[in-house]
């Protein structure tokens, strides 16, 4: 869990960069996991998507800061989705 202070000087990076991959459309989906507060969840779109979800990882500033120190990308199946 990373606290707010610590967060705090690298937030407004992190949302940027995370809202400038929602807007490329290479980020789906991106937000904390809840109770407890202990990690986060991104969701990345494409065959592409690990190595998208890779390098949003690395260049992350709570990554490269050192607040997270521990990540992974896994592959997502989607056995159904709401198709207009």
């Amino acid at each position: 869990r990373i606290s707010s202070k610590k967060r705090g000087p690298y937030r407004a990076e992190h949302l940027r960069l995370a809202q400038e991959s929602i807007d490329k459309s290479d980020m789906i989906i991106g937000g904390v996991l809840a109770d407890p507060v202990d990690g986060a969840l991104f969701l990345f779109r494409g065959e592409d998507g690990g190595e998208k979800a890779k390098a949003f990882a690395e260049g992350d500033p709570y990554v490269v800061n050192g607040l997270v120190t521990e990540w992974k990308v896994r592959p997502y199946l989607v056995p159904l989705e709401n198709v207009p």
